[in-house]
């Protein structure tokens, strides 16, 4: 059976398609395992090596995976559910095959061991650009490119450097990702090393001058200057993950100011950076704060709709996002409190309308006023400003499951009135005047014989 390969498209005659997952658990107590039987052909439906997604399993359930390339087995160890498997492997679609901008899975990566890069170029759209992620798979990529061929490491990656470490003492015990990590960084620096050799010339023919030819005009220059700088900001990737969440706040911060002050928020591939941005400094969670503070003013309504989604992004079917925009949207009002205290109703109208605040967001802030973010007093008046809304809120709720009361009580009703008309009941009662008639007939007999 075959599925999508992005889920999210619910259109039957989508024309990227994969096999669904099918995991099988062997062994049992510390040495269970789940073999993922069909994996060779999932990862070539997605165009990237079978090692990836079961590397990806592995670091999302924090559990060692093991590479039998020759009998084509792909195993994570523990016992994991194939719908678990495959909802794992709806997150390493949308972080490393999906194109950014058209959203296809019609792409590949290119790994720069020199500069230390993953780059994914998309054949649908022409999209060319670095793969800006803090997942832990993107070392393994890099030390396991995709034009590696693991086949010619011997019939599997667990065997190899292992067999010869196995002759020391306790060498049964050894990692084995951490063999597979040992063969295929010998592979990589041997392939990496007759690429370089090639760059450099070396076995070329001496005559041939274009090897050593540079091209120094300005726009080539400009064009080496921006891959330093692309390469420099990978190579920043974890340091930004070190940093206090106020620093990474701060880091989203200016990069939605620059967007807000360059008028590029309404654009779908702009709203996906920023989206990509929160995730890579892992602060999307609170991300609507920053969005709340930089995005609205006293013209808080009109910009609800302008805004609605890029605000989408973040606090869809996210309860928690939502929380921190009611937060940010308390800041906005205590801000400017004239113009937008009287239109607190209409706000929260608007905002749950537009579908960034759900119900259960709402009536859970409702609950409990918070002086987080505004003083007690500001809070509160916001609190009975939202009252009337609320209010309707709850008993729209109510009268929703009354009626579904109702509804039940009339199939009562009316499989009552069924019963009642089967003509079991009259049965006894016609059994009964038979016996009657007999006895009046046997009263009639002994009068005769008397």
């Amino acid at each position: 059976m075959s599925v999508n390969v992005n889920r999210s498209v619910s259109d039957v005659f989508y024309r990227y398609k994969m096999p669904r997952l099918m995991a099988k658990v062997e062994g049992k107590g510390n040495g269970i395992k789940t073999v993922i039987v069909n994996m060779a052909e999932v990862a070539k439906a997605l165009g990237r090596p079978p090692t990836y997604p079961t590397k990806y399993f592995g670091c999302e359930l924090g559990a060692q995976t093991q590479f039998d390339f020759k009998n084509e087995r792909f195993i994570v160890n523990g016992s994991h559910d194939a719908g678990k498997l495959q909802d794992l492997l709806d997150g390493f679609i949308r972080k490393f095959v999906l194109c950014p901008e058209c959203e296809n899975p019609e792409t590949e990566l290119i790994v720069s061991t020199k500069k230390n890069t993953i780059s994914q170029g998309c054949k649908a759209c022409g999209h060319h650009g670095l793969l800006v992620s803090n997942h832990k798979l993107m070392t393994f990529i890099l030390k396991n490119p995709p034009n590696l061929n693991p086949a010619t490491q011997g019939s599997s990656l667990t065997e190899g450097k292992r067999s010869k470490r196995s002759k020391k003492a306790n060498g049964d015990g050894q990692d084995q990702d951490q063999s597979v990590g040992d063969v295929n960084d010998s592979s990589v620096d041997t392939s990496v090393t007759e690429r370089s050799s090639a760059d450099n010339g070396i076995g070329a023919s001496e005559d041939d001058d274009t090897e050593w030819a540079v091209d120094v005009s300005e726009e080539a220059v400009r064009a080496r200057m921006q891959d330093l700088t692309d390469g420099a900001k990978s190579m920043t990737i974890t340091d930004d993950l070190e940093k206090t969440e106020k620093e990474r706040m701060d880091i989203f911060y200016a990069m939605v100011k620059a967007k807000r002050d360059a008028n590029l928020l309404e654009r779908p591939e702009d709203q996906k950076e920023l989206l990509s941005e929160a995730e890579r400094l892992e602060v999307k969670t609170k991300a609507p704060l920053v969005l709340m503070e930089l995005l609205f003013d006293q013209n808080a309504l009109q910009q609800a709709r302008r805004f609605r989604l890029l605000l989408l992004r973040f606090t869809l079917n996210d309860k928690r996002a939502q929380r921190y925009l009611m937060g940010g949207l308390e800041q906005v009002v205590a801000l400017h409190r004239d113009v937008l205290m009287p239109r607190v109703p209409a706000l929260l109208k608007v905002l749950y309308d537009l579908d960034v605040l759900q119900e259960a967001a709402i009536l859970e802030w409702d609950e409990k006023v918070s002086r987080k973010y505004v003083s007690k007093e500001v809070s509160q008046e916001i609190h009975d400003k939202a009252a009337p809304f609320v209010k309707w809120l709850k008993e729209a709720d109510e009268e929703s499951s009354e009626s579904e009361e109702e509804s039940d009580d009339e199939v009562e009703i009316e499989y009552n009135d069924r019963v009642q008309v089967t003509p079991l009941k009259p049965a006894p009662a016609a059994a009964k005047k038979p016996a009657k008639a007999e006895d009046e007939g046997e009263d009639d007999v002994d009068i005769d014989a008397i």
